[in-house]
């Protein structure tokens, strides 16, 4: 009797394969004595669409809302019926005796696992692989300490749940909405309040008036001040005349140096990545897209073995890691690039170790982002791989260093009773600053001359300068990561506030691509760095109720969901306030006493629309237009679900594009195309049709190896 191993990707499988020995090749699968290792692509079994449960749902029509199945199904999605007939036979084979789940270490990939699990109804006791790192000692550790499975139901219990809730809104209110509006509009529980928090943004914006300003300079000679309202702390002049008489008052007089105040300051090493910490950071120093970076960072996981799981939202380490510190920084002191920074480390009598790298009770399912202990080689890397290994590698020495420590100098300068404060820096230890890690700069110095309280001055200049208040500036990708990890501080209620902060919108996992919908959705754009809304995204905060764009409602849903993984809260109590929640959902547009139109290229109809056609519909006749993830057919509206996805081909190595879909349509089918086997890499050509019976999923048939 053997194990059957399930792995998320192919990849994975193949090292998890390697470590165990499994090399002989199956059709799907790869295999020895002991085990048999086998992998999904990502998500293979997902939801019913509202049509499968009743055709007459493909027409979206309000007297059939909303939209709650007494049970939600699920389906084999676009692609994966090979690969899923491969795992359904292995599976329930009866020469496996149980089945070890190894995906992602998390709370999608434990929904992978089960979907797939429950879909081919197996029924055989599992286990859990639980892993940071994709090294081959991690994957041998891990396979001796597997846990059991029903360890993670509830785990599964709150994935479940969150996929099902954002179906239900997802397609309740998308469709109320877009009914409403005669407008195609989609709404998300977590992209429409992140939505909401660039519109308002974008509202401050627009409605700033700029005010004029004086600030007043004097020079002493050696030392310059800038006058300030002491009680206000407050350098802003906003009168002229002010800025005029204090001038005539100071100017060429004697005045007395009031007060010197020196002050040491200490700021300690930042703590280690998360992925939200990591991709602010990536943003700022290099203009990498949240999704760049966690790609990125993943590649560095799975393939280059470099670093540990990239998807985490803990920042510190657990104590049993403390042996491996050493063993990193010993590698890590082996290259040219860090040597220096780690010999320090390594030669100290005594590692550091604090409560700000090591804190069991700050760790959920993964520790933080650090290198891993295996070989290092970062000559293979590709400069975008070494531009986020550097940032990992850098921040991991730097928390083992000293505090940063300077000197903060404030001079009060007193003329005709008129006070001018001057500011200096000077850094008596450069301490963890000296790795010039991203996002945390050293303060510039600025020396001031040896002066004494009471000594003699004479303000020999005096000048005003004329300057304006800024509006706040629009979301860079690094600034709205932040606003969604900390979206609290967007809410009153106190209760929401704490769970908000434990929680945020999204997950570090899945802000990346929430930003990424929002873009393809056409409800933001980037502009630079900055994340800009669209006239379409600001009408639809508009119209949105406040229930459905403010993050208590997350807040809400986060702290339900929190307690379903506890195993504080049935999903029964969890699922009946989401429906609830979709009843109020589908009602909301309709009695809304709101005169905004969307503007005329956002509607759905292809007249005005101006859209260019790739060909007829086969199905309905209607022309097919493009929008950033498909090909669809115009009369969507009327009910015609035709879509064919871009990336439908994408793990067959193929691309699909204007001329593409243009050929397909006019021609029925594309002979000889060329495309790789998933399972095998091997390549091939295959014939490319339009399947019949499911609306813009493509059949590949006379499939050959070349």
């Amino acid at each position: 009797m053997k194990a059957m191993v399930l792995a998320e990707k192919p990849s994975v499988a193949r090292d998890i394969a390697r470590v165990l020995g499994a090399s002989e090749r199956g059709d799907g699968f790869l295999y020895n004595d002991k085990y048999i290792v086998s992998w999904a692509l990502g998500h293979l079994v997902g939801l019913y669409d509202p049509e499968d449960y009743d055709e007459s749902l493909k027409r979206w029509k309000r007297d059939s809302l909303p939209i709650i199945p007494d049970e939600i199904k699920l389906k084999v999605l676009k692609g994966g019926k090979s690969q899923l007939n491969t795992l359904k036979k292995l599976m329930n084979s009866k020469d496996v005796e149980y089945i070890i789940c190894a995906t992602d270490a998390g709370r999608e990939g434990e929904l992978i696992f089960r979907y797939i699990y429950s879909y081919v109804k197996c029924k055989k006791p599992f286990r859990r692989l639980w892993i940071s790192s994709m090294t081959d000692k991690a994957i041998k550790d891990g396979f001796k300490n597997l846990k059991d499975g029903s360890e993670y139901n509830n785990l599964y219990n709150s994935a479940k749940c969150r996929s099902e809730a954002d179906w239900l809104v997802g397609i309740n209110a998308s469709r109320a909405f877009t009914l409403k509006y005669n407008v195609l509009l989609s709404i998300g529980r977590v992209q429409t309040p992140t939505l909401a928090i660039i519109c308002s943004r974008q509202k401050e914006i627009d409605s700033f008036v700029p005010e004029d300003y004086f600030e007043v300079t004097a020079n002493f000679g050696d030392y310059k001040g800038i006058w300030t309202d002491i009680a206000k702390n407050d350098t802003k002049i906003k009168n002229e005349e002010l800025a005029d008489r204090i001038i005539a008052e100071t100017k060429g007089k004697d005045g007395i140096v009031k007060s010197i105040k020196n002050e040491e300051k200490r700021q300690a090493p930042p703590l280690l990545y998360d992925l939200t910490e990591l991709q602010r950071d990536a943003n700022s120093k290099y203009g990498f897209s949240a999704q760049k970076t966690l790609n990125i960072a993943q590649n560095l996981y799975e393939k280059r073995k470099m670093i540990t799981y990239p998807r985490t939202d803990s920042r510190y380490l657990s104590d049993d890691m403390i042996p491996k510190i050493s063993s990193i920084l010993k590698i890590l002191g082996g290259t040219q690039a860090y040597g220096g920074f780690a010999a320090y480390v390594l030669g100290l009598d005594k590692l550091p170790v604090t409560k700000r790298i090591i804190d069991n009770s700050k760790i959920t399912d993964h520790h933080a982002i650090i290198p891993t202990d295996s070989r290092l080689d970062t000559n293979g890397l590709s400069d975008e791989e070494f531009k986020i290994f550097d940032l990992i590698a850098r921040r991991f020495i730097a928390v083992f260093y000293p505090y940063y420590v300077y000197n903060t100098t404030t001079i009060t300068t007193e003329v005709n009773s008129h006070f001018f404060i001057t500011k200096g820096t000077t850094v008596t230890e450069k301490g963890w600053t000296a790795l010039n890690i991203a996002g945390k700069k050293e303060k510039k110095e600025e020396l001031l001359p040896t002066l004494e309280e009471g000594s003699a001055v004479n303000a020999k200049s005096v000048v005003k300068k004329k300057k304006q208040t800024k509006p706040p500036l629009p979301y860079t990708e690094a600034a709205l990561l932040s606003a969604m990890e900390n979206a609290g501080r967007f809410v009153e209620d106190e209760a929401l506030k704490e769970q908000l902060k434990e929680s945020g919108l999204g997950t570090p996992a899945t802000r990346a691509g929430i930003i990424e919908r929002l873009i393809a959705v056409k409800y933001i754009i980037r502009k630079g760095k900055s994340l800009i809304p669209t006239e379409k995204g600001m009408k639809l905060i508009e119209v949105c109720p406040p229930e459905l764009k403010s993050p208590e409602t997350t807040g809400r849903w986060e702290r339900g969901l929190s307690s379903v993984s506890k195993g504080k809260m049935e999903t029964e109590k969890f699922m009946g306030s989401i429906k609830r929640y979709v009843c109020f959902l589908v009602n909301a547009p309709f009695k809304s006493n709101t005169n905004i139109v969307f503007s005329a290229e956002t509607t759905t109809n292809s007249k005005s629309s101006g859209l260019k056609s790739f060909g007829a519909c086969p199905f309905c006749g209607s022309a097919v237009f493009e929008n950033t993830k498909a090909f669809y057919c115009s009369s969507w509206k009327s009910g015609c679900r035709f879509t064919v996805w871009k990336d439908e081909l994408k793990e067959y190595g193929g691309s699909i594009d204007g001329r593409f879909i243009a050929s397909l349509l006019a021609q029925g089918r594309l002979e000889k195309i060329p495309l790789t086997l998933p399972q095998t890499g091997e390549k091939c050509t295959a014939d490319i049709y339009i399947n019949k019976n499911i609306r813009g999923l493509l059949e590949l048939k006379n499939i050959t190896r070349v």
